[in-house]
């Protein structure tokens, strides 16, 4: 039986920070859209608060992820583990796109560590 947490832990932020990859999956309104589902990692993780976190988005394949959260917020970032015990972790939530230009990048993107093609904090 899945275990609910109202808010991240020390504890669980620690593990979520350890783990070396994480996925992001979000999906448009429309029916005949496509549900994306991406891997993320090297170090573009951060739990900035005990109800919210973000992730460097960098260049990449595409901009599915933002487009679907542009549209409609809905986000939901899954972390398993592949050493230790199993475990896994989602973090379902909303989610907004800040991107350079806007006030809230440069406070957000100084959280992250210098990364080369960062698009977006999300």
């Amino acid at each position: 039986m899945g275990k609910v947490f109202e808010a991240i832990t020390d504890e669980l932020g620690q593990w979520l920070l350890a783990q070396p990859v994480f996925f992001v999956a979000t999906a448009p309104l429309a029916q005949q859209g496509l549900v994306n589902c991406s891997p993320k990692g090297m170090d573009t993780f951060r739990v900035l608060g005990p109800r919210e976190v973000g992730y460097l988005d960098l260049t990449g394949s595409g901009v599915e992820t933002i487009a679907h959260v542009r549209e409609n917020g809905r986000i939901v970032l899954m972390f398993c583990a592949f050493s230790g015990p199993p475990r896994i972790v989602r973090l379902h939530g909303s989610g907004d796109v800040v991107t350079p230009g806007s006030s809230a990048w440069p406070e957000l993107r100084a959280r992250f560590p210098d990364h080369a093609g960062a698009r977006a904090v999300v």
